[in-house]
């Protein structure tokens, strides 16, 4: 099996009003912007890709993703096997730095081809599944308290036991909101905090304290990931654990953080690591020096959705069960872009039994959706 040609196809997807995104990092993120990707073979087999494109996030977008794809990906993979992921993906650095997210639009969809060809899910591919489900977390956006709390409130009718809330914005209000979305859920509902790098370093440790009342288990990027080497300090002054997201990208990432003893929990994407294995590999590290992962989400669609969740089953090293996932994506948008939407349900996440990813493209809703 031979791959022929790489196709992408870009679109935006509106986010559903009442769950539009404010965080730390400042703005409102309203509508999504994804590049899908479509692995073509000589067999017939077509293995489907995503590509989170949110600029102010990574850095890549649109027409970034599609232009390092065509230009220097596909050349280097076109007349491959796409089975051999490993070293195909080895091949990625030689064609362009960085970009996490487009490099894993590519990986996921090897994956799928993987699995499409063997006739087996791609968490078989992994080794089987360690959990019957992946315990998932609510995200209540950075909104006014009372605004807060009505979501909050909707999360716990649906199911989920855990949830974390966007701060990061301004201390005063950060404290509010989570007091309020505490009253909201009573006590027995896990409560986290996610700054997404938005306080400074002198404003995080302050707050945080004053967030105890409310109860927190755990504080997300507290401060930006240009601050590394002030994490440690603040994690010594702290009472709960830090989970880094905006900090770690890459193995090299996770080494880093380990060895400055400056995170207790490492949140890894399939996106962000770029792709299935290299985000594998960051939490089989994390396990081998005592470090917890969970799964975090960049609002990721039906098939990042699946490629996350196919790791996140068969990988133990992931542990969704203190640190439930972040496999929400398609729960916040207008539309799903699948013909059968995955099995993602208030507080679980589960993958189903189909080859390769699980997952086909409603191609009438894709083209709705297409941006030129």
């Amino acid at each position: 099996m031979k791959i022929t040609s790489i196709e992408t196809i870009p679109i935006k997807v509106p986010i559903k009003p009442e769950f539009a995104i404010r965080s730390g990092r400042g703005g409102s993120h309203v509508v999504s912007p994804f590049l899908l990707v479509k692995v073509h073979t000589d067999a017939g087999i077509t293995g489907l890709g995503e590509v989170s494109c949110t600029p102010r996030w990574s850095g890549e977008d649109q027409v970034s993703a599609a232009h390092f794809i065509k230009t220097y990906l596909a050349p280097l993979l076109e007349g491959e096997d796409p089975r051999q992921i490993e070293s195909l993906t080895a091949k990625f650095r030689l064609g362009v730095a960085g970009n996490f997210f487009t490099k894993s639009g590519i990986e996921m969809a090897l994956w799928d081809i993987a699995g499409k060809a063997a006739g087996k899910p791609v968490y078989e591919l992994l080794g089987g599944t360690v959990r019957e489900f992946i315990p998932t977390k609510w995200s209540v956006s950075g909104q006014e308290p009372d605004k807060a709390a009505d979501i909050a409130r909707w999360a716990v009718a649906q199911g989920f036991k855990a949830m974390k809330v966007k701060v990061g914005i301004e201390p005063d209000k950060d404290v509010a909101r989570v007091a309020a979305v505490r009253a909201a859920i009573g006590s027995q509902i896990k409560l986290g905090v996610d700054a997404n790098g938005g306080w400074s370093r002198e404003v995080a440790a302050s707050t945080i304290e004053r967030l105890y009342a409310s109860s927190i288990y755990f504080a997300e990027q507290p401060i930006p990931p240009e601050d590394l080497l002030y994490l440690p300090e603040l994690r010594k002054q702290l009472k709960v654990p830090i989970i880094a997201d905006e900090s770690i990208y890459s193995l090299q990432d996770a080494m880093t953080l380990a060895h400055l003893q400056a995170a207790d929990v490492f949140s890894i994407y399939v996106g962000k690591a770029g792709g299935i294995g290299p985000a594998r590999k960051i939490a089989q590290f994390a396990e081998s020096v005592g470090l917890k992962c969970t799964v975090g989400s960049n609002l990721e669609l039906g098939i990042g959705s699946a490629a996350m969740i196919h790791l996140a089953i068969a990988t133990h090293a992931i542990d969704a069960e203190s640190y439930p996932c972040d496999i929400i994506g398609p729960m916040f948008y207008e539309d799903d872009m699948l013909v059968e939407p995955l099995p993602i349900v208030a507080g679980k996440a589960q993958p189903n039994s189909k080859p390769g990813l699980g997952v086909e493209l409603n191609e009438k809703t894709v083209e709705k959706y297409r941006v030129c």
